[in-house]
């Protein structure tokens, strides 16, 4: 089976592994028409599309489980595997196969999550049993990876990027001052900027929820620079995304995760903070470190980053700690006394 044209240029593959099974094979549906035993047997992109089609999932996630099963794909052909005969012992050898080139516990999870979902839905098909139902993501450490930005960097970062571009200016400043994640960014439209009690807020569709069911409070700092760059827009409307993307060939269309993501890190290395555990989500974790640095509680960050767990937000108080100690360093008194 040839994949290349679901993969996008410069991650082309070669032909898929034959796909052959023991037992027979039900007509499953597979958008419009159904999916024959020939389809399903060779052909992986017909075989990946009925997956997908059949998860009542979001577009964020169909792309991970997309993604997961290509790297699944890939690696049962350069093993020389073929499904016949496959067994949770192989599935536990494609665990170990991602660990070992040195993939983040996050990532080796999403991956074997969409193997486990496939194999539960061949089951249910009667395509497959399900080998992989036993196997489980490796354990990440406990804390965050990410590292936050001080009060100074995080003012080097913002001067530095309103001389650069309006735009990114706004977008970084906006993460820094609410904590929003990349996802809920991207999914801001004008028309979220609203009024509540005398207060600016933009309504946030968050991680895992179906809809705008939250919002974050817009100061005079943060709406500012949201102002400047939509006066720059001209003539708007309520339904366009908040920010658009400015490269050639994409100019004013709905910014990605991803792009997002690219803004920040750049800029983060732009002012010498080039490390791996700097990433946008670092702006995040910022809002909360200084918020508690600030005066403010557990719980006042609970509301900020709109954590569904309370034990997420005290995991910061850690974090404040440990600065604590290095700032005060009581190691350092001994230095004039012996």
């Amino acid at each position: 089976m040839n994949i290349g044209s679901m993969v996008p240029k410069g991650n082309m593959m070669n032909t898929m592994c034959e796909i052959t099974t023991d037992f027979e094979l039900p007509v499953v549906s597979s958008g419009s028409r159904p999916l024959e035993r020939r389809e399903s047997e060779e052909n992986w992109e017909v075989l990946l599309a009925a997956f997908l089609d059949s998860q009542d999932i979001r577009q964020t996630s169909r792309d991970t489980y997309y993604w997961g099963m290509v790297q699944y794909f890939r690696w049962v052909e350069s093993s020389g595997r073929v499904m016949k005969g496959m067994t949770a012992a192989d599935i536990m050898s494609f665990k170990n196969y991602l660990i070992k080139q040195k993939l983040s516990a996050l990532t080796i999870s999403s991956y074997l999550t969409a193997v486990r979902r496939f194999y539960a839905w061949t089951e249910n098909t009667m395509l497959y049993p399900n080998i992989a139902r036993s196997v489980r993501p490796p354990r990440g450490k406990k804390g965050f990876k990410k590292m936050h930005l001080n009060e100074s960097e995080a003012s080097e970062l913002l001067t530095y990027l309103k001389a650069k571009s309006l735009r990114d200016y706004a977008i970084v400043n906006l993460i820094l001052r609410t904590g929003l994640r990349t996802i809920e960014v991207i999914r801001a439209d004008i028309g979220d900027i609203k009024h509540k009690r005398g207060r600016r807020i933009l309504k946030v569709w968050g991680k895992g929820f179906d809809d705008k069911e939250n919002f974050v409070i817009l100061g005079d700092a943060t709406w500012g620079p949201i102002q400047e760059y939509l006066n720059t827009r001209g003539k708007t409307r309520k339904d366009e995304p908040l920010f658009l993307t400015d490269g050639k060939g994409h100019r004013g269309a709905r910014m990605s995760t991803r792009s997002v993501q690219y803004v920040c890190k750049e800029a983060m290395k732009s002012i010498g903070l080039d490390g791996h555990e700097y990433s946008a989500h670092s702006l995040r974790h910022t809002t909360a470190v200084l918020i508690l640095k600030n005066g403010g509680d557990w719980q006042d960050v609970q509301r900020v980053l709109r954590h569904a767990s309370p034990s997420t937000s005290q995991i910061y108080t850690a974090t404040i700690e440990e600065e604590v100690r290095l700032d005060r360093n009581p190691e350092g008194i001994l230095d004039n006394v012996i």
